[in-house]
């Protein structure tokens, strides 16, 4: 990546991996002592969660026609304010109507500010070349769940849930906000451009719909093993502390794949890569079946990596294929059902480990190896502008 990127690949890996720890990954630790403090079932925040994650999904496209706009400089400005003011509503609730409302909130904020916002910012300014900016600030972002958990576990022993919220609001605006404002390019006639603009065609043609699936197929699977992963490998006979520690893996195991796709990878056309990581998945589950519990480390990391390239390949695929017109517009389309799948599938599968056990993962595995079938019926040949 240049000198003339860096900057900005720094400020919004610096806010992407803020908003994901303020938002995202938020309720694995505050579900618990939120739901004790209000009375009611650690599901209510999870269902509130997941019906933030629909809202996401709803104004995807909206938002990302917005970006292709006016760039990403107010939309993702505007997200720290959102995120921040759903934070303050969670924090002062004090009911499951003001909570589920804080969510509410909370899912505008994200579909305003995670992954796919970014994306289209680096679409719009970098055009056909965006993949390393893309790439970029997934390596900082990855660290999102390292940093934000430790932080939030901080807050809640020594602060309180409610007072971390507003921490978390805080730094939305005295952090996000202005590395977002100042750092990101203003786009030269936007305003004219937005009032004079027509709604975008977009037609779902076969590659459109094929890719929707593949992410929708993937982040299925992402989804699971993030509410999952613990109780999967357990299952399989590990120990609690044989799945906490590959469980910590993850992490490390994105960063690195990422890193590869930045390195050596970028040599090629995305859509090998997207395969690649396909695979990776389904390997590690049979790596599971054939050693047991014995081969959770392995698993994780194969799982990890897997995660971190089909990440990035949420934005450089699409616009590898389309170009950057309407990439911010497209990006929504393609992750609305992702983002769907993604609210459903910590349900979904709990309900499948309750019946099936370790062989969830045969099910796990046939969703990634779905959408690398799914893969080799797309071209390779970019569309013109």
């Amino acid at each position: 990546m240049s000198q003339r990127q860096l900057p900005i690949i720094l400020a919004l890996g610096t806010t992407q991996t803020l908003a994901w720890a303020s938002s995202y990954y938020l309720p694995a630790l505050l579900a618990d002592p939120m739901a004790r403090d209000l009375g009611v079932s650690s599901n209510w925040i999870f269902g509130a969660f997941s019906a933030s994650l629909v809202i996401s999904a709803m104004l995807g496209p909206r938002i990302g026609r917005q970006i292709d706009l006016v760039g990403g400089r107010q939309v993702l400005s505007a997200s720290n304010l959102i995120i921040a003011g759903g934070l303050v509503l969670l924090g002062v609730s004090h009911s499951v109507a003001v909570m589920a409302i804080a969510w509410l909130v909370l899912g505008i904020g994200m579909a305003m500010g995670l992954y796919d916002a970014a994306f289209a910012a680096l679409g719009r300014i970098y055009g056909t070349e965006a993949r390393r900016p893309i790439t970029g600030i997934t390596l900082m972002a990855g660290f999102a769940s390292t940093v934000g958990w430790p932080l939030t576990a901080w807050g809640i022993a020594h602060i309180g849930w409610r007072e971390t919220c507003f921490a978390w609001a805080a730094a939305n605006i005295l952090i996000g906000l202005p590395l977002n404002f100042f750092m990101l390019p203003a786009i030269k006639g936007a305003k004219q451009a937005a009032a004079a603009a027509a709604k975008p065609y977009v037609p779902l043609d076969r590659t459109m719909l094929l890719l929707a699936f593949i992410f929708a197929a993937v982040w299925t699977v992402t989804g699971a093993m993030a509410a999952h992963f613990p109780r999967i490998l357990e299952s399989t006979g590990a120990t609690p502390a044989e799945a906490i520690a590959a469980g910590a893996l993850i992490g490390p195991a994105q960063v690195g794949a990422r890193m590869l796709e930045a390195g050596f990878l970028s040599r090629f056309h995305p859509l090998w890569s997207t395969r690649l990581a396909c695979l990776t998945h389904p390997i590690g589950a049979a790596i599971m079946a054939i050693f047991g519990g014995a081969a959770a480390s392995a698993f994780a990391l194969f799982h990890g990596s897997g995660n971190g390239i089909l990440t990035i390949a949420r934005g450089t695929l699409p616009l590898s294929i389309f170009g950057p017109k309407d990439f911010g517009y497209r990006l929504g389309i393609i992750g609305a059902p992702a983002r769907m799948a993604q609210a459903v599938a910590p349900l979904a599968f709990g309900l499948l480990i309750d019946l099936m056990g370790a062989k969830v993962l045969i099910v796990s595995s046939a969703l990634s190896l779905s959408a690398l079938a799914a893969l080799f019926l797309i071209r390779t040949r970019p569309r013109p502008d």
